[in-house]
């Protein structure tokens, strides 16, 4: 029945239904690489089905996390470099698992934007399924949202949520003591944490995004989408073999703020910081703003993407099996007695 007006359609409003149902067949491929035992069922249902017996789990205990990219995907946005926050949203939320001592099982994706530009989501949705791939975990599902009104020009938004799991028994930190060694493990860069004030230091500076990178080759927009480090494999194998009492990923806060997560009450950290040499991209940003050494600290990575506390007995062995697996090692320092992060040497 007509009541005289013009009929409009979902489209007419803003939203192409078509559109996110090319999206999913264009993503199809990435998330089938993914793969992996325990999937029951994948995109295109009203959920995601996994079994974790048939991942190797008897008697599992779920650990769940979830995040974003922070205002690293306003760079992205503004140099149309989308192949790689996927990675980092990823990669921040399977680093996580990985700290409570879980190996990731699958992960899934929120997608929001005004107008949903198909093949610019699916840059975005191939890099999470890489993402996956390094974390082994499979990309099951996830959520398109296109919402005229919300989302300005080519503006989106990127949340995950990856589901892990691990025997009963497993739970990290577990056994941390004074006298245990802290093993860095080396960063690729500024990974997802600190970008509000990045931006702002690169705006205040002479460069703009698209100009020469000074430390690095290509643009300087590039070099500070250098995607976040997945540690997942390197570190569930140090836990296997025994020895691993904690793992922090140093996120939000540096390590000023994440290394007190692990520890308990009554325990603190000796940090040297001339256990190694600062990135450049580091240097860079405290020379345009000025930062001092405790800003740094409890801002960025400052080089150093992850830390366990392990038993100074199988420090060695730790170390070697990390740098089989591909990993920078460092030897940053020990547990101590006491409470928060002491730093000796200088962050140079």
């Amino acid at each position: 029945m007509s009541n005289g007006r013009n009929g409009l359609t979902y489209a007419d409003a803003g939203v192409d239904i078509d559109a996110g149902n090319a999206l999913v067949e264009r993503i199809k491929p990435a998330a089938k690489r993914t793969a992996r035992p325990g999937v029951m069922s994948g995109l295109g249902g009203f959920g995601a089905l996994f079994d974790p017996r048939a991942a190797g789990y008897e008697d599992p205990v779920l650990v769940a996390a979830t995040d974003g990219v922070g205002t690293k995907l306003r760079i992205a946005i503004d140099t149309d470099h989308l192949e790689t926050v996927g990675i980092d949203l990823v990669a921040m939320c399977a680093n996580d698992l990985v700290c409570q001592g879980a190996e990731p099982l699958f992960f899934l994706d929120y997608f929001a934007t005004g107008k949903l530009d198909t093949g610019r989501a699916a840059r975005v949705v191939e890099g999470i399924a890489e993402g996956c791939a390094r974390a082994g975990c499979a990309l099951t599902g996830g959520e398109t949202a296109e919402m005229p009104g919300m989302y300005g020009g080519a503006d989106f938004d990127l949340a995950g949520f990856c589901v892990g799991a691990m025997a009963r028994d497993a739970a990290l930190p577990r056994d941390v003591a004074a006298g245990d060694v802290l093993l860095g493990l080396a960063s690729d860069g500024l990974h997802s944490n600190g970008y509000s004030l990045v931006r702002r230091l690169v705006q205040g500076s002479a460069l703009g995004l698209d100009d020469g990178c000074p430390w690095a080759e290509g643009t300087l927009g590039a070099a500070l989408l250098r995607p976040t480090r997945v540690y997942v494999k390197p570190g569930l194998a140090a836990i296997r073999a025994g020895g691993v009492h904690a793992l922090a990923h140093i996120t939000g806060g540096g390590l000023t703020e994440n290394l007190p997560r692990i520890l308990p009450e009554g325990l603190g950290a000796a940090v040297d910081l001339d256990a190694w040499a600062l990135p450049p991209v580091f240097g860079w940003l405290a020379a345009e703003g000025g930062l001092d050494t405790a800003e740094m600290l409890k801002t960025f990575n400052c080089g150093v993407g992850m830390a366990l506390a392990v038993d100074p007995d199988r420090a060695a062995a730790l170390r070697d099996l990390l740098a089989q697996a591909g990993e920078t090692v460092l030897e940053i320092g020990r547990v101590t007695e006491g409470q928060g992060v002491a730093y000796t040497g200088r962050l140079a």
